[in-house]
């Protein structure tokens, strides 16, 4: 995994403000913990592998044994807003974590809205659901967040290329991809 120096907000010239939600990730990171977790960012992606993506993963897989927060102690709209949180460290490929968690519709869009809104995470999202958009135009969640998120200023970089968040569909027996679907 390439590791960017500084977060995500010196990259894309935003601000952080005192989170809620880091304060309980800081919390929820004590009581399950990854022995093999260096940072929380490391805990996160562990977290979004125990839920299924595994779009990304640590070349130190985390312990046999853990099984991250139970989704009545951090519901997967929590934890997609934690993945895009400025306050990250500058880890572009995180942001394909909570790619995968959108595109298998494992949100309720409403409720991730809700939660991106009282992070400040509304830019980030914005501009994944642009990108994600451009492979699946209908993906139905996809297009909830780009509407939620309509008014939010665009971001000063690029976050992600868009087959960042795709995987090709090969046709039979030849090597180039027929097309490309989100990767859920």
């Amino acid at each position: 995994m390439t590791n960017r120096k500084g977060t995500l907000a010196e990259r894309l010239g935003t601000t952080v403000h005192e989170s809620p939600l880091r304060w309980k990730l800081r919390s929820l990171l004590d009581e399950f913990p990854s022995e093999t977790a260096g940072c929380l960012e490391d805990w996160l992606i562990d977290a979004a592998n125990v839920r299924g993506a595994h779009v990304v993963v640590r070349p130190v897989p985390p312990p046999e044994g853990f099984s991250g927060p139970p989704e009545t102690r951090l519901g997967n709209e929590e934890l997609v807003v934690a993945i895009c949180q400025p306050h990250c460290l500058d880890r572009p490929q995180m942001l394909r974590l909570a790619g995968q968690l959108i595109s298998r519709g494992a949100v309720e869009p409403g409720r991730l809205a809700l939660t991106a809104r009282r992070e400040r995470t509304g830019g980030v999202l914005a501009a994944l659901a642009e990108t994600a958009l451009r492979v699946e135009p209908d993906h139905p969640t996809w297009r909830a967040l780009r509407e939620a998120f309509a008014g939010e200023p665009p971001l000063k970089d690029v976050l992600l290329h868009w087959t960042r968040l795709a995987e090709p569909v090969p046709s039979a027996g030849a090597p180039n991809a027929r097309f490309w679907k989100l990767a859920a």
